[in-house]
């Protein structure tokens, strides 16, 4: 069987949950390779091994940290050359898609991003995505060279499959290019506590109907009891009430959680573009002929004032 690499995202050693959800993806067309790189890389293997990878190549090097994205796709082009993979799959985020991009044209190969689905097909991986604002669904593969993809995060379930997960040594070289652009500081991004926005399983967004940043504060409750992150539609982040970082749609982050809760959120095409491929869509909105109705699972045509902190306080009763 084919393998597969798969690049690692992980802080210090710990991998975070998008590459576990891309091994489960890897193992559908091949065998899982992790590729990881950094400070740490080589603690990595016990979690990789116990969710697939037969195989972990390892490089620690400062310059990872040092430099943005090049070092790493200097690493991901002397993995491929040294394994031949069917793919590479690689997690949708803003530093991801990057390190893709370069990648496939490193190797003159096609790309496909924001995949949710992967199977295996007669002439290499197929992937899904959901194009034009999810208003349709396209299947797509891969017709020049290695496939590289990356994939949404929550688009497939984690599973558990031990195997080998043999650490091997990668040899890398880095190019001219790997040091032009250096890391100059760090600021750690204060903690609320709540899931990655892009990663959470159940995600709780505020629009303009909240109608103020002090009432920011029953979503945030509503949050809390599930363990969800907050969003924020772009009206409400234009206005003030809320953090750019937090700012779901087309302008924003893109999220498919297992559960949405949009509230105040009129739906405009915008918005539906960052959060229609969540699993579960719910909406609290008093405007029964709000566009948001057109795409929900569940609809509740209501004042989100009354409605939510009733949720809210129902969720911790049943929690309780």
């Amino acid at each position: 069987m084919a393998e597969v690499l798969v690049y690692v995202d992980h802080v210090d050693g710990a991998v975070r949950k998008p590459t576990l959800e891309l091994l489960t993806l890897a193992r559908r067309i091949g065998e899982p390779v992790a590729v990881a790189l950094g400070n740490g890389a080589g603690d990595t293997a016990a979690t990789l091994a116990e969710h697939g990878a037969v195989k972990v190549l390892t490089h620690e090097a400062a310059e990872y940290a040092d430099y943005l994205v090049v070092p790493k796709v200097d690493a991901l082009q002397a993995a491929v050359a040294a394994v031949s993979p069917a793919a590479v799959l690689v997690s949708s985020s803003a530093e991801g898609k990057e390190i893709a991009a370069r990648l496939a044209l490193r190797i003159g190969s096609g790309i496909i991003t924001d995949a949710v689905d992967l199977e295996a097909g007669d002439e290499g991986p197929v992937a899904t995505q959901s194009v034009f604002a999810a208003s349709y669904t396209t299947k797509s593969r891969v017709s020049k060279g290695t496939p590289v993809i990356t994939v949404k995060p929550n688009s497939a379930a984690v599973e558990a499959a031990p195997a080998a997960g043999a650490v091997e040594s990668l040899s890398v070289t880095f190019s001219e290019q790997a040091t032009g652009t250096k890391v100059t500081g760090r600021t750690p991004r204060e903690s609320t506590g709540r899931p990655e926005l892009t990663e959470a399983a159940i995600v709780v967004s505020g629009g303009r109907g909240v109608n103020g940043a002090e009432n920011f504060a029953i979503i945030e409750a509503l949050a809390d009891s599930l363990g969800a992150a907050v969003g924020a539609s772009r009206a409400a982040v234009d206005a003030g009430w809320y953090p750019h970082t937090n700012q779901v749609g087309q302008t924003g982050k893109s999220v498919s959680p297992q559960l949405y809760i949009a509230n105040g959120i009129s739906g405009a095409i915008q918005h539906r573009a960052g959060m229609q491929t969540s699993k579960t869509i719910v909406a609290v909105n008093k405007d029964a002929e709000a566009p948001i109705f057109e795409l929900v699972d569940f609809g509740v045509v209501g004042d989100l004032f009354d409605v939510v902190p009733q949720l809210t306080e129902e969720v911790k009763a049943r929690k309780g």
